[in-house]
């Protein structure tokens, strides 16, 4: 059975990725995972300085997901560059890095740094996290400020280039579109929902943000409809997160539409899922005598 798949020029050996900001820089799950046998390894966002992001508390479980307002604390793309590139390139992790911004041009530098470091292998432009005032996500809920950081990030690399949407907004399609008009090889989506929960006791929120990015189970039917959307509207490949926790939510996103998938909020639950989810991707594959897993994208019947 042949479980790889293609974003564009970058060749995975097969469709599971990590989901930026839930497997840390790929490094804290070494131990646990071999980084070389996923498709890619997605690291936490990036800006061009370190970050601190919000203070606790800034996760709570919340039924069938997780709600978190990290404020995308990060380390900056000099020091993940200098420290944690090299051991990734030595265990043989496919890369894709998730640069942050609070200007397009902060976009770009992020961008034109990764762009010359040895071992990146794509970009994906987060322009969807819910839980900062500044950059991200007013980008992401508007086409033409879409198009234009897009449009300015394409400029100065050659690398596949994929920006993640957001689910906070009408028709998510419409800006799959954008990111394909102005240059992007794939589109991921979708990032976390905003949502709230409360203490009835304190009536204060459970997050110091107050609010923050619903991901998990609770999700997964909402992002299903939404990569069905996009993978409509546009001819490049998209790439599906939300919810995933067995391989039928893997096959489930990729009937719908999804070339490659990200597996996020379950590496908390269960770290070990890796080889569970290629097990029973190969296992749907082999009772279903389909040969490429490839072959199943985009195949749901209306």
């Amino acid at each position: 059975m042949d479980l790889s798949v293609r974003i564009g020029s970058l060749a995975l050996k097969n469709p599971l990725m990590s989901a930026s900001g839930c497997f840390g820089y790929g490094l804290e799950y070494k131990d646990i995972v071999d980084l070389s046998s996923l498709g890619a390894v997605v690291v936490k966002g990036l800006f061009l300085k370190e970050r601190e992001g919000h203070p606790p508390p800034r996760i709570v479980e919340t039924p069938s997901g997780m709600l978190n307002a990290i404020g995308l604390q990060g380390i900056g793309v000099h020091r993940f560059v200098r420290e944690k590139m090299p051991e990734l390139r030595e265990l043989g992790a496919v890369v894709v890095v998730n640069v942050c911004g609070v200007s397009i041009d902060e976009y770009a530098e992020v961008t034109r740094i990764l762009s010359d470091c040895e071992g990146v292998a794509a970009i994906e432009l987060n322009i969807s996290c819910p839980n900062i005032k500044e950059g991200g996500i007013q980008f992401g809920c508007h086409l033409d400020s879409t198009f234009a950081v897009v449009s300015a990030v394409r400029k100065v690399t050659s690398l596949p280039l994929i920006p993640k949407l957001t689910p906070n907004v009408t028709s998510v399609s419409s800006f799959a579109k954008a990111s394909e008009d102005a240059g992007a090889d794939a589109v991921s989506l979708v990032n976390t929902f905003l949502a709230m929960v409360v203490d009835v006791e304190t009536r204060r929120p459970k997050i110091s943000n107050g609010m923050g990015g619903l991901s998990g189970p609770a999700i997964r039917p909402i992002a299903v409809r939404m990569v069905y959307e996009c993978a409509r509207a546009v001819r490049i490949p998209v790439i599906g997160m939300g919810g995933i926790a067995s391989a039928q939510d893997v096959l489930e996103f990729m009937i719908a539409g999804a070339t490659a998938v990200q597996v996020g909020t379950a590496n908390f639950v269960d770290p070990f899922i890796w080889p569970k989810l290629l097990a029973g991707v190969e296992d749907y594959l082999r009772r279903h005598t389909i040969e490429r897993v490839a072959d199943l994208v985009g195949t749901v019947q209306l």
